[in-house]
């Protein structure tokens, strides 16, 4: 994937992650992508003129306004003719919209791009029954309908089955799992045992503690609604703790809890791209550039979140890099379960053989270059977010440290695996 239009992350921003229904509750996805973007904006003091496009991503898109790079584009008062689109592959939204972003400036079709992504579960539509619609539509669409129309339709309606609510369920369309089940099967199939996922969830979180008083996080999140970190972290944390909390999703022989997997977040997160050459006539330090990426999918009803185990050795092969000569592993948490498994497999001579052709395993992963600063167990999930601020958090590593290369890697829904791979500029 070389290209001589070297595409490099100059800068960016994230709001502070927070709960779902909590601090952010009153705030939309648009809303949580112009607090991210007009503090980038701020920081960075980009000419607002020199910046081409915005490319988005979403996983929960507002339905009178899916498109909401678009509605980013116009609430931060950037000149209109900038070009915007929004792209949702589920977890790897945030990643997709970066490399949709490099591909462009790679291609010569932009030369300074912002891209991230954002998602507010807070304001996830709550679905009527179909059966609700279905009773409904035909008589407030219909022109001539008239008060004993609507009588009628009210003598249908039963309370049960057509006016309650569904409960949102984060379910396979294809096998009806939902991911916190695919990621108990996961932890069986692979030996994953409740304590390793309870002592991997906790360090996270102190991962991520030590970060933030370290000031880690400072020069990437915008304070947002009087909010300037993130709260979801527990720097007390322990396994003690978390091994009093029952198994969420499968009740009978279940370890995966609430206390290793990642919660319901709300919150944004992007970056800025441009060439190499334009950041130095911008007078703009490069963090750090994309070298390579590479998407892959995996059968859902195998196992939905392997993705990553395929990913990343194709995005590092791209790169002409082995897994041992990589400085930083920045893996999604989606479940501690899924990151254990995935580290299980790249170490696996099976694994390698057989899902790979490899003559052996991808390579051991270091506990000490992996998720350095927490992950999303700590830090939260907003869906659209993660990759957005896994490549910022990753960039800004590489040029504070003396780490050369990072390799992300992301599981998402419909069985997609997600990688790329950043390098250090100079």
């Amino acid at each position: 994937m070389s290209t001589s239009r070297r595409v490099v992350i100059v800068g960016g921003a994230r709001t502070p992650f927070t709960r779902a229904f909590a601090e952010f509750m009153q705030l939309d996805a648009i809303a949580l992508g112009v607090g991210a973007v007009g503090g980038m904006l701020e920081r960075t003091r980009v000419p607002r003129d020199a910046i081409d496009a915005i490319t988005w991503g979403g996983v929960i898109l507002p339905s009178h306004a899916p498109n909401v790079a678009r509605e980013i584009v116009l609430d931060v008062k950037l000149d209109p003719r900038v070009e915007a689109h929004t792209v949702t592959r589920a977890c790897a939204s945030g990643l997709q919209a970066i490399t949709d972003a490099a591909a462009m400036i790679e291609r010569g079709d932009a030369d300074v791009v912002i891209a991230g992504g954002g998602d507010s579960t807070s304001n996830a539509a709550v679905q009527m029954p179909a059966g609700f619609v279905h009773k409904v539509g035909p008589v407030v669409m219909r022109g001539k309908s008239g008060p004993m129309d609507y009588l009628k339709l009210l003598g249908s309606l039963s309370i049960k089955r057509d006016l309650v609510p569904q409960q949102p369920r984060i379910a396979e369309r294809s096998t009806g799992e939902v991911m916190g089940e695919a990621a108990d099967k996961m932890a069986t199939r692979n030996g994953i045992s409740r304590e390793d996922q309870d002592a991997f969830a906790v360090e996270s979180h102190h991962r991520a503690a030590r970060a933030i008083a370290a000031g880690r996080f400072s020069d990437e999140i915008v304070a947002l609604c009087s909010v300037s970190a993130d709260t979801i972290v527990r720097a007390d944390t322990s396994v003690e703790k978390l091994a009093t909390l029952r198994p969420a999703f499968r009740k009978d022989g279940g370890t995966v809890t609430a206390g290793n997997a990642s919660a319901l977040t709300d919150g944004a997160a992007c970056v800025l791209l441009m060439t190499e050459e334009r950041a130095n006539a911008l007078g703009l330090k490069p963090l750090a550039a994309i070298r390579s990426w590479a998407y892959v999918g995996v059968d859902p009803a195998d196992q939905l979140l392997m993705g990553p185990a395929i990913a990343i050795p194709r995005a590092l092969q791209r790169a002409g890099l082995s897994l041992a000569q990589v400085d930083r592993v920045d893996m999604h948490e989606a479940f501690a379960a899924q990151v254990l498994s995935v580290v299980k497999m790249l170490e696996s001579d099976a694994f390698g053989q057989q899902r790979l052709g490899l003559p052996g395993a991808v390579g051991k992963v270091d506990p000490a270059k992996l998720n350095v600063h927490g992950g999303s167990l700590a830090l939260g999930h907003p869906f659209g977010a993660t990759g957005a601020r896994m490549a910022l958090t990753m960039a800004n590593e590489l040029a504070r440290t003396d780490a050369r290369t990072a390799v992300l890697g992301i599981c998402a829904a419909g069985g997609v695996g997600a990688a790329a791979v950043l390098e250090r500029v100079g």
